[in-house]
């Protein structure tokens, strides 16, 4: 399948106010904000020409400043705010799940979302795992989950684990597979955080999210 220095924000040069976006990749036909989305508060974005490359955000009371390049098109916007928002909801949860944790995890998504039938016989973190988020042995029944998902939003987490725990049940990445994953209501939207991730690593200098 297919996280940073502290930026300064330049001199703004235009600002906008909006309602928190659906996510980095959020699916069209979504009629709205999910709850999580909602608790986030109102967002500002704003424009300054004397930054070039990085996005950085910041919580002021109950709204969340998000700090972008001035030439940024409005899609980019809203993709960032997207994964800005996602950043800083996951800086702000300390709670981060241990192995144990990991497979009662695991067992819950099973029972919610595949009556159960996906049953592991280990899931762990793992920190060999740098060019996938996840992994799984069919054969065994084991799941390992990278430790770069520490400290992400659990949506994300919740979604590699049961893209993992659907190869229980469907070794390969067919049309049964994606079936299986349609059941979860945030698939497309982790899948965008997932990508938002992968994509700010390719920079040159990653987007921050700055705290007060």
């Amino acid at each position: 399948m297919p996280a940073d220095p502290l930026h300064r924000a330049g001199s703004p040069q235009r600002s906008t106010k909006h309602q928190p976006p659906r996510g980095p990749a959020a699916s069209a036909d979504r009629a709205g904000p999910d709850q999580a989305d909602l608790e986030q508060g109102p967002v500002e974005v704003r424009r300054s020409a004397r930054r070039r490359r990085t996005v950085s955000a910041y919580r002021e009371g109950d709204r969340t400043i998000v700090l972008i390049p001035a030439r940024m098109s409005e899609a980019e916007e809203r993709r960032w705010v997207g994964v800005m928002l996602d950043k800083l909801a996951a800086q702000e949860s300390k709670r981060l799940l241990g192995d144990a944790e990991l497979a009662e995890r695991a067992e819950l998504l099973s029972g919610q979302y595949f009556e159960g039938r996906a049953r592991p016989t280990s899931v762990r973190w793992v920190t060999n795992q740098n060019t996938r988020w996840g992994s799984c042995t069919p054969a065994e029944g084991s799941i390992r989950l990278s430790h770069r998902l520490q400290g992400m939003p659990e949506y994300v987490v919740d979604y590699v684990l049961l893209h993992e725990l659907a190869h229980l049940l469907v070794p390969g990445h067919g049309p049964r597979f994606w079936r299986l994953l349609e059941a979860y209501p945030r698939t497309e939207r982790a899948r965008g955080y997932l990508e938002g991730v992968v994509a700010a690593e390719r920079l040159p200098h990653l987007p921050a999210a700055r705290t007060e």
